[in-house]
């Protein structure tokens, strides 16, 4: 494995235990922070299955067009659009005033990025 693939594969190991740890504060919990961390884990897997694959890729949040950039190398993973385009907000949305996140939407954040970190995980050749 390449290097730089392994320090996106870190930092998108980081993003998924904070999302993790913040869902289970019990009192203040910031369920924007787990929305915010579920983005950024999957965003950080894209990009280290490009880099992996040598796929050049914008400086970008938008997973959306990331998972395109993954098609050429995965075309089943278009069936993940809907999945993927459930986090894709949450890049920006829950970090400005004026949209607060829900328990119900810090629930649904961390089973997403479940599946998709798993997923890529997967076809990464790592453990799940």
């Amino acid at each position: 494995m390449k290097p730089q693939t392994t320090e996106w594969i870190d930092k998108a190991e980081g993003d998924w235990n904070a999302a993790r740890q913040l869902n289970r504060v019990r009192k203040d919990p910031n369920y924007d922070g787990v929305c915010f961390h579920c983005q950024q884990c999957v965003e950080k897997y894209l990009k280290a299955k490009l880099e992996e694959a040598g796929i050049r890729f914008p400086r970008t949040h938008n997973l959306i067009s990331l998972l395109v950039l993954t098609l050429s190398i995965e075309p089943h993973w278009v069936a993940l659009q809907p999945i993927v385009a459930v986090l894709n907000p949450y890049a920006i949305a829950y970090r400005y005033p004026g949209f607060a996140a829900a328990k119900s939407d810090a629930t649904t954040a961390l089973k997403v990025c479940r599946q998709l970190r798993r997923t890529i995980r997967s076809s990464l050749g790592l453990s799940v």
